[in-house]
């Protein structure tokens, strides 16, 4: 590679308007010597043809103050071209982003060009957040379906809008902080929208939903995770600073459940207002939710009992085998779990080792599946050889497995047609804890129970329902009937 020539040249003109350049006489002293006052360093570099096979101007760049400062200049843009090697295109592409380069800018970092072009990305472009998001999703071959479609939701309906513009190398973390800043207010808009007096504007956010603090931590979450990976050895630490650990956020916990008092229900019934977005049904309450179900959905019955007695996830009662299941000793073993991705129901191992478990059963549990295991017995009669063996402890009555979306549907249907304030499905869970620590188990039993990994967890969430229910007033009153106390005139 021709490694160009150094000169000093400078603007005076000559009397017909032409310019000197390396002719003018003030450039050197009476002795020889360069004059340090009069003009600029600059040097000439050839640059590699054009894609079409012509040849393309040099570099001329004669802005330099000093012989080194342009020596200095000059082997940078050495350098830059010699990341082509034989790559005539990535050679182009280099001589392109020389030519770019405005009098008196700097040369391209070449570690930063090096970086980019072993990420694959033109040598000319700035790699912007948007890009490297897409293209690390798509990296990432190890993790669950259901988890890259969580990252490519956050990714796709809020990263990208936001910070997808924004060259990777120059994401800061005022950016970030605008974006949830942008947010924020986007919810706040959500909000008087739906109070709105006028019926045509709560139309338009009807069905839309704010973004809370437990997902704008997960927002940020995946940003983190991404731009870690950015900065790792493996990926030519495309950048060296990582802005998503340094931006603060509200704290994501989940709300806390809250029971169904009358007045609390009363008020539902008059506003339609929860008093949160987790709500547990008192002890009544279920009791009236299994007699209609047990009426209305013999089919889902047993499902519901068990989560409403045992506290299972939809998808750990949903994944149970009818080997997982032994009634005769009135055990159950918790290791897989039937959940979605998009609307495709899949099967998989639940996620952790505390989620992994085997618990008792209730004699009242035990029964009600035993009725249900009488009537599958039923139900494969009928079907004949068109029974399909699954292997999975509770079927359709045509023996295919449970699709979870039609689960929640139709325990959401039971409740609405019950008459019964409203709670998810996965609040059934919360009743269960609840119920069992109202009844005098620890908190270490409720852990076990439902797999939590820390007793944190379960301490934070359920510690406080209790003193709604009916249960723990009584013995509250109890519990104060013991002080004696002097009796006084009316």
């Amino acid at each position: 590679m021709a490694e160009g020539s150094i000169h000093k040249i400078c603007t005076c003109r000559d009397l017909n308007g032409k310019k000197l350049g390396t002719r003018c006489p003030q450039l050197r002293r009476a002795g020889g010597n360069w004059n340090s006052h009069h003009g600029k360093w600059g040097y000439q570099l050839e640059l590699p043809k054009r894609t079409d096979g012509t040849r393309r101007s040099p570099l001329r760049r004669h802005t330099f103050d000093g012989r080194d400062d342009a020596a200095r200049d000059r082997s940078q843009a050495i350098a830059l071209l010699a990341l082509a090697g034989d790559d005539t295109a990535l050679a182009t592409e280099i001589a392109d982003l020389l030519q770019q380069v405005k009098a008196g800018a700097p040369m391209p970092d070449r570690d930063t060009i090096t970086k980019r072009v072993n990420a694959g990305l033109p040598a000319s472009v700035d790699m912007t957040v948007g890009e490297y998001l897409r293209q690390w999703l798509e990296s990432r071959r190890r993790i669950e379906p259901s988890t890259k479609r969580a990252y490519d939701c956050q990714i796709r309906v809020h990263l990208i809008p936001h910070l997808g513009a924004v060259p990777l190398v120059k994401l800061r973390v005022e950016h970030i902080s605008a974006m949830f800043t942008a947010i924020t207010d986007r919810n706040t808009a959500i909000e008087i929208a739906r109070h709105s007096e006028d019926p045509q504007i709560r139309a338009t956010v009807r069905g839309v939903r704010t973004t809370g603090p437990a997902t704008m931590q997960r927002i940020r979450a995946v940003l983190r995770k991404a731009l870690n990976d950015a900065m790792a050895r493996s990926n030519n630490r495309l950048i060296g600073f990582n802005p998503a650990k340094h931006v603060e956020l509200p704290s994501g916990k989940q709300p806390k459940p809250r029971v169904w008092t009358a007045k609390a229900v009363a008020r539902w019934r008059e506003t339609g207002e929860k008093p949160s977005p987790v709500m547990v049904w008192t002890p009544e309450q279920a009791g009236i939710f299994l007699d209609y179900a047990q009426d209305h959905d013999i089919a889902l019955y047993p499902v519901f009992v068990g989560i409403m007695h045992r506290g299972m996830r939809r998808g750990e009662a949903l994944g149970l085998r009818d080997t997982t299941v032994d009634l005769d000793d009135a055990l159950v073993t918790v290791d897989l779990q039937r959940t979605t991705v998009g609307y495709e129901a899949v099967d998989k191992k639940v996620k952790s080792e505390s989620g992994n478990r085997t618990f008792a059963l209730d004699s009242f549990t035990a029964a009600a599946w035993r009725a249900y295991l009488a009537r599958r017995a039923r139900w494969r009669l009928v079907s004949g050889s068109k029974w399909p063996d699954t292997g999975f402890f509770f079927v359709q009555p045509n023996g295919e497995k449970w699709h979870p979306d039609t689960v929640s549907k139709r325990f959401d249907s039971l409740v609405r047609d019950a008459g019964l304030p409203p709670v998810r499905l996965h609040d059934l869970r919360h009743c269960a804890a609840t119920y069992l620590k109202a009844s005098g188990a620890d908190l270490t039993d409720v852990k076990e129970l439902l797999g939590h990994s820390t007793i944190t967890i379960t301490s934070d969430t359920y510690t406080s329902v209790i003193v709604e229910l009916e249960v723990e007033r009584d013995k509250a009153e109890a519990a104060a009937a013991l002080v004696p106390r002097r009796p006084r005139a009316a």
